[in-house]
């Protein structure tokens, strides 16, 4: 069988009228999946972080990341990028993306309270469209500023800021949460070119490769020193799921949406993890769903609405 790394990624036939319907449909799908996944992650990775150090759980987070993804494009035998300048690209990329971010996520998280990352989480899709409109990337409209504050509202409503103990103990921890939120922005906004043009599987699989040759031996030293010895296997367990469900499946979907809608839409889906978090602890913990859940729900399901409606057709742009 011949091999096609190097083939050109074939664009979807447009010409079929109900395409478009589907691949908006799976995009927005897409970037549930995402929120509902890492909707999880802080709780699970707070567990982690009393057997493991913040750079040790982000070295093996990113390593098992990057060899799955590896593993994944290699017997689909899409390894190689079409343009070497996207190397480079995929590179620089995989410093604001993975690198910084999950840094300044995990060592933020470590030093400052659940509720107030919740409430920074916010600034995302804020700072991805004005990142955006500054590059020139992003179409600033009344409507998606509009839509963005509403769904923060929403969020607002819901995770009540006045529960948020913004201390000189959790100054540090709370600042390396903004320049978490900033850092994946400015990812958001400049990567949907170079995923357009490699795919979204392709590209996720270098951008991981090169944060895995920075984090992972920092990540190692850290574990070594810290000592091994004192995790258990259900830590162990949970570093994969951090991996696998909440690491490779969530950047694999959402580089999959980000092909095909704008960044700001991408971004404004984040205002959905509360949502998915208190709907999941009223199925599993039996938790009762208050009015005032409700319309902080309705808010942000309102904002996310006015945020993604399109006035054309979306693009149809290589996947994989």
């Amino acid at each position: 069988m011949p091999n096609d790394s190097n083939r050109p990624d074939t664009a979807v036939i447009t010409s079929a009228p109900a395409e478009p319907q589907r691949s908006n449909l799976s995009a927005h799908f897409s970037l549930v999946t995402v929120q509902a996944l890492f909707g999880s992650l802080p709780v699970i990775a707070k567990i982690v972080l009393t057997q493991m150090s913040p750079v040790a759980l982000v070295g093996f987070r990113i390593g098992i990341t990057a060899v799955i993804l590896f593993i994944f494009q290699l017997l689909r035998r899409r390894i190689f990028l079409q343009h070497r300048a996207d190397y480079l690209c995929l590179a620089v990329l995989s410093i604001f993306g993975i690198t910084l971010n999950q840094l300044l996520f995990i060592g933020g998280l470590s030093l400052t309270k659940a509720v107030n990352t919740s409430l920074l989480a916010v600034t995302i899709p804020i700072f991805t469209l004005g990142v955006g409109a500054l590059a020139g990337r992003e179409s600033v409209s009344g409507r998606k500023i509009f839509g963005i504050v509403l769904a923060a509202a929403g969020v607002l409503i819901l995770i009540d800021p006045r529960k948020a103990s913004f201390s000189s103990e959790t100054t540090i921890g709370d600042l390396l949460i903004v320049l978490n939120s900033l850092s994946y922005s400015i990812y958001v906004a400049f990567s949907k070119e170079v995923i357009t043009r490699n795919g979204a599987f392709r590209s996720m699989m270098w951008v991981f490769i090169f944060a895995a040759a920075v984090c992972v031996p920092l990540g190692l030293w850290s574990f070594n020193s810290s000592g091994p010895a004192t995790v258990t296997g259900t830590t162990w367990l949970l570093v994969i799921y951090i991996a696998v469900g909440a690491t490779a499946a969530t950047y694999l979907l959402n580089a999959f949406a980000l092909s095909r809608l704008n960044a700001s839409i991408v971004a404004v889906y984040i205002y959905l993890q509360p949502i998915i978090g208190f709907v999941l602890a009223a199925a599993v913990l039996r938790e009762g769903i208050s009015f005032t859940f409700l319309a902080a729900a309705a808010l942000v399901f309102a904002g996310v609405y006015l945020t993604t409606r399109r006035s054309t057709p979306p693009e149809h742009l290589p996947a994989s």
